[in-house]
């Protein structure tokens, strides 16, 4: 049987695994950038590096530190090469320019002094770890910098004390203090790069998540609103089918069961959507005021002529034009959306735009097929004057246009060229051809829209 090792060792393991696992995906340095020159900037700062100290460092150790050509140049390789791996992947290639550092270190000790040439690390490979280092800060976790860090101070260290007669006491100390303060400003800058970023998500997922529950709560009151208008039919027709065999003399028995399972079928359709809307009303609508509310009866088109006197005392200047009579045969979802779009119109002048000039026009179409509802208000009498919402949440528009595509119209909102705000809705008089109730699921939209109203 295998034996696991001791927990201490095994997290030991781990952290060394951890420390050596490169951070992400190999995206390039400032990969995420929007602007085009930051994301080409690795680039550009490491392959004129690269071409630079290649040569310098090839011809340093095999002059001033008499390794062979060929060992040189290999070397030399190892040390400058990895600066273009370091675009990608930095931890990697501060490894491999790091290694191929301390085996030239080593291989120079077997030459003879060449001058006053600084040992361990020569001003090309201190100047190729540095900009290793400071690409290792700009991507890797704060253990890993910390480990790459005392990796750099303590093999310095541990040269000098070995050789203390060739060794440069300013060389390694200038790497060891420059590369972490190197690293500590770019891993700085990195932890604030990703906060940023990562609040920028969240606001997103946030104004995502504001525009879903709005449009989930104006769904969920248009739900409660066509209950009572479909609970009414329904009413309607058990009374008519109970009450039928009474009225009608010489129903056949047939025709008398006939309207009797019409009855109940009325019965347990308005059982199932009191069960449903008792589901929907459980959250907002516990209180004996919100309870009160909803048993009061839907408004329509007819009332609309309060709603607009209600407006004007409230100091908007409303002009109303509608028909007189008000049209009798106006179906009770079109006539309750009619009224909910003036009120909703309304309010936004009143919140966006105080004190302008607002018309409101109800009619029917010429064809006779449809209901125009019509307002348009004017730029804001005291552009000076503040707001009183400055901002909008979309509710307003949203509600108009969940209202209007439920009974299968149209809806055109928009600002005015000379100020002001329009909001025109054509909702049918009966049931266009393929209008149908939507069934898409309530997550099936996402978008926002500002209900701003300034001028």
């Amino acid at each position: 049987m295998i034996q696991s090792p001791p927990a201490p060792l095994a997290r030991a393991r781990a952290f060394v695994v951890d420390v050596c696992t490169p951070a992400g995906p190999p995206v390039p340095l400032c990969g995420r950038s929007r602007r085009r020159w930051v994301r080409r900037l690795p680039y550009v700062i490491a392959w004129p590096f690269t071409a630079l100290l290649l040569p310098l460092t090839a011809h340093n150790l095999a002059e001033a530190y008499g390794l062979g050509f060929g060992l040189a140049l290999s070397l030399g390789i190892a040390q400058t090469v990895p600066l273009l791996i370091a675009v990608r992947r930095p931890l990697i290639a501060w490894a491999i320019a790091f290694t191929a550092s301390l085996v030239a270190a080593v291989a120079a000790l077997a030459e003879p002094v060449n001058g006053d040439w600084p040992w361990p690390w020569p001003p090309t490979a201190v100047i190729g770890l540095l900009l290793l280092m400071l690409a290792v800060g700009m991507r890797e976790r704060r253990p890993t910098l910390v480990a790459v860090w005392l990796a750099t101070g303590v093999s310095g260290a541990v040269l000098r004390g070995l050789v203390p007669e060739r060794s440069s006491t300013n060389v390694w100390i200038t790497l060891f203090v420059t590369g972490g303060i190197l690293m500590l400003l770019a891993g700085a800058l990195r932890e604030r790069g990703d906060a940023r970023r990562a609040l920028a998500e969240q606001e997103t997922i946030s104004e995502a998540e504001r525009a879903r529950r709005t449009l989930l709560e104006e769904r969920t009151r248009i739900a409660r609103e066509l209950h009572d208008v479909v609970a009414h039919h329904m009413s309607v027709i058990t009374v008519q089918a109970d009450s039928a065999p009474y009225r009608i003399e010489g129903l056949p028995e047939q025709a008398r069961e006939e309207f009797g399972t019409i009855a109940a079928t009325a019965r347990e359709s308005l059982t199932e959507m009191r069960r449903l809307l008792g589901v929907l009303r459980s959250e907002d609508a516990s209180g004996a005021g919100a309870g009160g509310a909803e048993r009061a009866p839907q408004p329509g088109v007819a009332r609309i002529p309060q709603l607009v006197e209600a407006t004007v005392r409230s100091g908007l200047p409303v002009e109303l034009a509608m028909p007189d009579p008000v049209p009798d045969a106006v179906p009770q979802t079109v006539d309750l959306s009619a009224y909910r779009i003036v009120q909703e119109a309304l309010s936004n002048v009143v919140r966006h735009a105080p004190g302008a000039d607002t018309r409101v026009s109800v009619s029917v179409d010429e064809a006779g097929t449809g209901l125009v509802v019509l307002v348009v208000n004017t730029a804001a009498a005291d552009r000076d004057a503040p707001p009183v919402e400055t901002g909008g949440t979309g509710h307003g528009l949203i509600g108009m246009r969940e209202r209007v595509r439920l009974v299968g119209g149209t809806l055109d909102t928009g600002p005015l060229d000379g100020g002001g705000f329009r909001v025109a809705a054509r909702l049918p008089l009966a049931a266009e051809p393929g209008t149908e109730f939507p069934t898409e699921t309530l997550t099936g939209t996402t978008g926002t829209e500002e209900d701003s109203r300034t001028a």
